[in-house]
Formats: structure tokens, C-alpha cells, sequence
């Protein structure tokens, strides 16, 4: 610990990110990126930015970002807030909406920036068990349950497990807690899961977050945004602008919005993914593995005979990298990336050679 830290810093556990390893002719199936590339729409928009307009600063509005999202989720513009991917908008999040006397609750087995974030903000929280097959109760979400919560927080589809709520289990969560606001981290949604933004006209208490850098294949452009009622909209807009007023620059917004608006490139690669995976979870499940039901674009998959950390390390082996988590309750399954088919076929082989098929 360094004698110049402030005393919060030394306190931290800071989120580790999946591995970014370069290597040449590796199968990366460890961190959820999407198989095919972004349109080639955005990155001809990206290129016609590429202009002498960079010597300025962006819209500090990002007006023309936030109204193609608005037009693609079907709100208006004042009901959306942006970032410098959903990571940033979360951290927004917790420290405008998610901060109150009583604890935020997420569940136990979620997306692990959530403690990071309470660490680093001071946010108490509890952590809610997912029954015994990794779903989320949502009785547990309500009052009744453990008392009222200060903030609700929980990803659909949930990650790194891939199950998702229904709208209908979604909307009693957040009609069950009309005092608190309910955070649906939305990643994955377009892979198969219900969008929550259709609540958002008519429950104030309720913010959906969701990203470019899965469906849309904008990982490395870094934009996220989230949409709810104007109150907490403006809330999100004090603190980003208290932090930092140009999150969006002028290449990632050109090529942002250009994604939203190739609406034929995104669904032609969603259903592949989406196809993919089935083919994928057919294969390991041939395979002998338990697969949990996903409709994100990963699965989460456990073999009852073979040691995970053991699997991970043999795919290493071959140059295919899985996400393994040594964490309770979860030790033994496997992360794997939807990839391409190629990619899957070879993961697939790869696997059966281990496990002597």
C-alpha cells in the first residue's frame, strides 16, 4: 500500500477483467465478444468522421446518439442516458441511484463489478441466493421477503450464467418495489431475452442499461446507455457531468449511431449467434455436459466427471480460451463464447479429445 493513496484506495478489490491475451491463431470464447464484426456501415461512418471536426469537442449531449436509441427502443430522448460503455453508465448508476439508508440488493451470483462498485462508492449491499439451478426467485426481490430494499440491481439475462427473467417476473419485481429503484442490466437482451424498456412509460422506479458491445459488435467502441423516466435520467446527467461532460467522442457516436440504424446487418448476425448456440449446447451436451438454459450469447456448462480449472487448462492447451470462475457455488462450470461455427466445431473437437470421445 503506498503512503500517497487516499485511504479508500487500499480498501479496494478491484474487477478483473477476462483475459485479453495476444496470441496469434487463438479461438477466443473467454470474454463474450461478438463472432462477426460491426456493420460495415459504422465503419464507414467512422471514417467519414475522420475529419478536420476533430479538433473540437463532442456534443456534450451526444443529442444525435441519444435520439437514434430513442428511435430504436421506442422512448424519447430525454428518457435516455449514455456512456463510455454500460460499465461507465453503471458506475453512474450506483452513485446517483443506488445509494440510500437501506442496503442495495443483487444476487449472490451476478456480474462481479456490482461489489466493485459498492466498494468504491460506499454503497451497502446484500446479496440475494439464486435457487439451486442458478435462477432468480422473484419472491425473494419483494418486501415481503427480507423487508424493503434501498435499490435493486440484477442483470437479465444474469451473468455469467445465461438465465433470464420473463417481462411478466421482471415487471413484479419492479411493481413490488414502487420506492426503490430497480436496475435491469440488459447486456445480453437481444439474444433471446424480454426487454424491460416497455415498463419504463409507465413505472417511474425502474432504469434498464444495455450496451453496443455485445448484439451490435461495438466492443471496442465503448458505448452504453440507459433509458428511464426523465427524473432518473437527470439524476444520471448530475453526476456524469460532475465526472466528466464528453464521454462519447465524435468517432464512437458516428459509428454508434450507424449501428442502431443497419437494423438488417444486426438481426442477420443475432439469429446467427442465436443458432449457433443451439448448435453449441447440442454439441456439449452430447458431450456429457449439464448446459443451464441461455438466452445470452454464452453458455454456462459443467461436465459431472472432469474438474473445470482441468478443462479450461486442456483447452488452453489447444489455443481455445473458456472463462473460469473460482468462485462458490460455481467452480465447476465453464463461460464459453458463442464464436462462429467454425470456432464452436473446433471447441467441440477439442473437448471431445479431452474427455477421450
Amino acid at each position: 500500500m503506498s503512503r500517497f493513496w487516499s485511504p479508500v484506495v487500499g480498501t479496494l478489490s478491484p474487477y478483473v477483467p477476462g483475459e485479453q491475451p495476444k496470441l496469434q491463431n487463438l479461438i477466443k470464447l473467454n470474454t463474450n465478444e461478438h463472432p462477426y464484426g460491426p456493420s460495415p456501415k459504422v465503419l464507414d461512418a467512422i471514417r467519414a468522421a475522420c475529419d478536420d471536426t476533430l479538433k473540437l469537442y463532442p456534443d456534450p449531449s451526444s443529442d444525435r446518439l441519444r435520439q437514434a436509441i430513442a428511435t430504436t427502443v421506442g422512448v424519447t430522448p430525454a428518457q435516455v442516458f449514455v456512456g463510455n460503455g454500460s460499465d461507465e453508465v453503471l458506475a453512474h448508476v450506483f452513485l446517483a441511484l443506488l445509494k440510500h439508508d437501506r442496503p442495495l440488493r443483487f444476487p449472490d451470483i451476478t456480474y462481479s463489478f456490482y461489489p466493485v462498485y459498492c466498494g468504491l462508492y460506499g454503497v451497502q449491499y446484500e446479496t440475494v441466493p439464486l435457487t439451486d439451478d442458478f435462477r432468480i426467485n422473484v419472491d425473494d426481490y419483494l418486501p415481503g421477503a427480507s423487508g424493503p430494499a434501498g435499490a435493486i440491481i440484477f442483470p437479465n439475462p444474469n451473468a455469467p450464467t445465461g438465465r433470464a427473467l420473463s417481462l411478466a417476473d421482471v415487471e413484479r419485481i419492479v411493481a413490488g418495489n414502487p420506492d426503490a429503484v430497480v436496475v435491469v442490466d440488459e447486456a445480453y437482451v437481444d439474444f433471446g431475452g424480454e426487454s424491460a424498456v416497455g415498463l419504463v412509460a409507465r413505472c417511474d422506479n425502474v432504469l434498464v442499461v444495455q450496451t453496443l458491445s455485445k448484439s451490435r459488435s461495438l466492443a471496442g467502441l465503448r458505448v452504453g446507455f440507459a433509458v428511464g423516466s426523465a427524473e432518473l435520467i437527470d439524476g444520471l446527467e448530475r453526476v456524469k457531468n460532475s465526472f466528466n461532460s464528453y464521454p462519447i467522442d465524435r468517432l464512437a457516436s458516428a459509428g454508434a449511431v450507424a449501428a442502431l440504424e443497419d437494423t438488417e446487418y444486426f438481426e442477420k448476425t443475432r439469429q446467427a449467434v442465436i443458432a449457433t448456440r443451439s448448435r453449441m449446447t447440442a454439441g456439449l451436451e452430447s458431450l456429457g455436459f449439464e448446459v443451464l438454459p441461455s438466452t445470452a450469447n454464452f453458455v454456462f456448462a459443467r461436465h459431472p466427471a472432469k474438474d473445470a480449472a482441468e478443462l479450461a487448462a486442456a483447452l488452453r492447451e489447444r489455443s481455445i480460451i473458456v472463462r473460469h470462475f473460482r468462485h462458490a457455488r460455481i467452480d465447476q462450470f465453464l463461460r464459453i463464447t458463442v464464436g462462429t461455427d467454425e470456432q464452436i466445431d473446433l471447441l467441440l473437437k477439442g473437448l471431445a479429445e479431452v474427455l477421450g470421445q
